[in-house]
Parts: structure tokens; sequence; C-alpha cells
């Protein structure tokens, strides 16, 4: 074992604290993957060396100090690759590290579910189980030929290997700074359509503004969903064009948000995430002869100077998203 997926109990308000947390595993650690808004992925095979523990003891010791120096409590998995190390978070809780070890990968996989496995979605896992391939033991149990004829070659190939536990992944150090946040938790559990979009019309107003701040443009944006018994919902989408406008930015919130097809749903906190950040002046811009888009860009840049001369508070974000 020797990769940790680490998700960190952060109130919904408190994310800007995930720095911090990943900075508390690069102690360990140099390989770190940040997972916003509360997760990391961490390499520990030097780690393993250099301190003469094991994965799981490393963690121990890393949820320990996550509570002394910063009262934030985690739950932790860990396996051979980074694939296991995500599926087996999904079994652990807090103050109990939920472990794959090496060679058991197969024995772990088994008696799963096929859509368990990452990478496999809906339509994939009823394919799978209309032919009795309905357990990932199944699954690597076939003739790999089998599964090329039901989801493709490459599709079957990749499966194949996953469930039987060759998980090729591997930890990409990068940085939580390559994205923006904007949170709007709710004073209670709101059940209000109108109010969880007005708080995304703010959210993305402010995004859009700090964005336009430090020259910035977007390629993605990612929106997570806090429910009152403290799950949660996350989607993303690439957006047609790296834009920090706020309007384009609201609209793909809103797109997101009717997705989800929320029904009278206990929401705790609405997040916003502006991903895969690149220079301004390295982005090219669609024109439009739409009147009303350019007019709304000429009053961004005017907003945008008054608050630099004034201050943040000289225009609310979000009043100037359509």
């Amino acid at each position: 074992m020797t990769i940790l997926c680490v998700r960190f109990q952060l109130p919904p308000m408190y994310e800007a604290a995930l720095p911090e947390l990943l900075g508390l595993l690069e102690e360990f650690t140099p390989v770190v993957e940040a997972l916003p808004p509360d997760g990391a992925l961490a390499d520990l095979r030097g780690a393993e060396r250099y301190f003469g523990r094991n994965a799981v003891e490393l963690a121990s010791v890393i949820r320990v100090r996550a509570l002394a120096l910063y009262g934030v409590d985690c739950v932790i998995g860990a396996g051979p690759g980074p694939m296991l190390a995500r599926m087996a978070l999904r079994d652990a809780r807090p103050g109990l590290t939920r472990a794959v070890p090496g060679g058991g990968e197969r024995e772990f996989l088994a008696g799963r579910p096929v859509a368990a496995l990452p990478g496999v979605g809906t339509a994939t896992a009823r394919t799978l189980c209309e032919y009795g391939l309905d357990t990932l033991g199944r699954v690597a149990a076939a003739p790999l030929s089998t599964l090329q004829r039901l989801v493709g070659a490459k599709t079957g190939r990749e499966l194949h290997e996953r469930a039987q536990g060759v998980d090729r992944g591997r930890v990409v150090p990068n940085g939580v700074s390559r994205s923006l946040a904007a949170d709007r938790p709710f004073g209670r559990d709101e059940l209000d359509p109108d109010r969880h979009r007005r708080a995304l019309l703010s959210a993305a107003g402010e995004l859009g503004a700090r964005l336009r701040a430090v020259d910035k443009v977007c390629r993605t944006l990612t929106l997570t969903v806090r429910y009152a018994d403290r799950s949660g919902t996350t989607r993303s989408r690439t957006l047609k064009e790296p834009t920090a406008h706020s309007a384009a930015l609201t609209r793909a919130a809103y797109d997101m948000y009717e997705a989800l097809g929320l029904q009278r749903a206990r929401v705790r906190s609405l997040t916003l995430r502006a991903e895969g950040l690149t220079p301004a002046e390295q982005a090219s811009h669609q024109l439009t002869f739409d009147p009303v888009d350019e007019k709304v860009r000429r009053i961004e840049e005017v907003a945008d100077r008054a608050r630099a001369k004034f201050g943040p508070r000289a225009v609310m974000p979000g009043s100037l998203a359509a």
C-alpha cells in the first residue's frame, strides 16, 4: 500500500483551509495531487522508506496532526494505486483507514457491483449486467475477447485490467492554486430553488470578478452541492471557451444545477470552483453579434475599474450577471 486518498471533513465554509492541509501532506511526500474541494491523493512510496512506517501507520499520523493543528478530521483509503485508494475511501470511516493490501486487490474487488469501478458509466454497466457480468469478480473472470465484443476493444481491455486490480494510474502533483472557489453556505438548510439560483448567481459573479482581477480565465467550472445529511454531489462542465465572463459562468452553473434535478432537496451549501486557470492573454474570445452580451461585458469592465479604485465592495459580486 503506497497511495493514500484523503478526504478532509471540512465544513463547507472552510474550504479555504485546503491549501494548508495539503501542506500537511507535503511534509510526508512532495507527490500530492489536490482533489478539490476537500480531498487529495498522496504517493507515500518514498515516505515509507524514509520514516520506516507503512502507509496505514503514516495515515494515522496524518489524521492526528490534522486534528491537532487544524481541528479537522479525515477519512483515508489506502491502496497500491490511485484507483484502489479511491475505492477504499468509500468504505473508510473517521478514525479508521480502509486499506487494500498488496496482493489482495482481486479479493477486494470481487464482490463489488461493476458500476463501482471508476470509469464505468450507466450504459456500460447496463450492458455488462444484461450478460450476467454484474460484479467485478465475474468481469475479471470473463475472457478479454468477450468484454471487447460487448464494450469495445480499448474499453474492454481497460475494464478487464481494472477488474483484476491492475491500477496503472499515478499521482500527478498539482496545486490547489490552479483553481478558485466561491462558497455560498445557507444559514439554514434551504429548500427554495430560487434561493439556490441566487446563491449561484452571486458565486459566479464573485468568481468572474476574481478571475478578471488576476487576468485569468478558466476552462472548467465545478459545482458542489452539500446536503443536510452531510452528503454531497459534484458536477463539472468544460466551458465552450476559456472565460472569466460572469454571465457565461452563471449560465454554466445554472445548467449544472438544473441537470441535477433536485426536488425539495435540503441544501446546506453551494460551492462553485473555476478550474484549469490560464492567462487571459492566451485565450481567444468568440465574437458575437449579441448587443446584450457586449453591453454586459462593457459594464463588467466599468465595474472592475470601480473595484480596483474603491475596493471589492464597490460592486456586489453577481449583480451584473445575466
